[in-house]
């Protein structure tokens, strides 16, 4: 019976608790089923991931009021020459890097938080609170620290996977540049010009961990070429691999192209929310192939680039930046 509910999901599931909370051979075969659930498929689904469902409920709320105030409000918290990196970004402004066909949707975004006298502070533009909505950026900024830390964890167990130091990753991504977005998919008005909600993509990022959207369509393309569903059970959150993590790897770890489809015509009225953390490192990282991931038989693939020049890049071809 438990082979057969396997086999039902799109995606395994591990359970975090496993790694930050047991024994070393509870923590040895938590790092091989990532390990395994990453290179086979890229995505994974996590429970007990110690982000607290309240949060998720108190943020999900204050983004909802957020995306019902009026647009001339909203485009009022979109910030030219930022890239779409902080604060509002308008519908219809960001494309799959092979589309020229904007998605469906519009979205708000949260930064890394640092000190006036922080050495990276230039690196990082301020984030921008939302005077209508003064819960807004407490709330995200909670929420955006629990995130970290589970990515964190996540990423402590991919590197004794990856046969590295299991702190390999803490100085790369403490007070690195990583991304809460609120994401809003409006109610679809009128019959689509070939755009979908979110076009086929691969994530930029390390990982990127996802709460629950307030409606399905989210889709993983897998080997066979088929679309399949991912559909959390409640308080799973689901992680993909991002393009850096494939890039160091060298193509070993999975960063698996996924969308977000349009519902039946039936359910157009109906908007989605959902709150993506994509974990980066900062700018300084390389993404150098690692050794012990080029072979014979898997020959180097990239060239040398840093985090940084990567994320510019890749903005530019999603439309972000100019």
């Amino acid at each position: 019976m438990e082979d057969q509910l396997i086999k039902e999901r799109t995606i395994p599931v591990v359970n975090l608790s496993q790694f930050t909370e047991g024994n070393e051979s509870e923590r040895l075969a938590f790092v091989k089923q990532l390990g395994a659930a990453f290179h086979t498929v890229g995505f994974v689904g996590v429970t007990n991931h110690g982000i607290p469902k309240e949060l998720v409920e108190r943020f999900y709320a204050s983004a909802k009021a957020f995306f019902s105030l009026p647009i001339e409000t909203k485009r009022s918290y979109e910030v030219t020459g930022l890239g779409g990196q902080r604060g509002y970004t308008s519908f219809g402004k960001e494309h799959a890097k092979h589309s020229n066909v904007p998605d469906l949707k519009e979205f708000y975004q949260i930064g890394q938080f640092v000190a006036a006298d922080h050495p990276m502070k230039s690196e990082y533009p301020d984030n921008i609170n939302v005077t209508e909505i003064p819960e807004y950026f407490e709330i995200g900024k909670e929420l955006y620290q629990a995130f970290e830390k589970a990515g964190g964890s996540l990423l402590r167990a991919i590197a004794l996977h990856l046969d590295l130091p299991e702190d390999y990753f803490d100085n790369w991504i403490e007070d690195g540049n990583s991304i809460l977005r609120a994401i809003h998919y409006p109610p679809i008005t009128e019959e689509p010009k070939t755009a979908i909600r979110s076009e086929q993509h691969e994530d930029i990022n390390l990982i990127t961990l996802l709460v629950g959207a307030s409606a399905g369509g989210l889709q993983l393309l897998n080997t066979q070429d088929e679309w399949l569903d991912i559909t959390p059970e409640e308080d799973e959150i689901v992680i993909n691999v991002g393009d850096m993590l494939q890039r160091l790897t060298n193509n070993y770890l999975k960063s698996t192209t996924h969308r977000v489809i349009n519902p039946p015509k039936q359910f157009w009225h109906v908007p989605r929310m959902s709150l993506p953390f994509f974990l980066h490192p900062k700018g300084s990282m390389d993404l150098n192939c690692l050794a012990s991931c080029v072979s014979d038989n898997q020959p180097l693939a990239y060239e040398p680039i840093t985090a940084g020049d990567y994320l510019d890049e890749r903005l530019r071809e999603i439309g972000l930046k100019k």
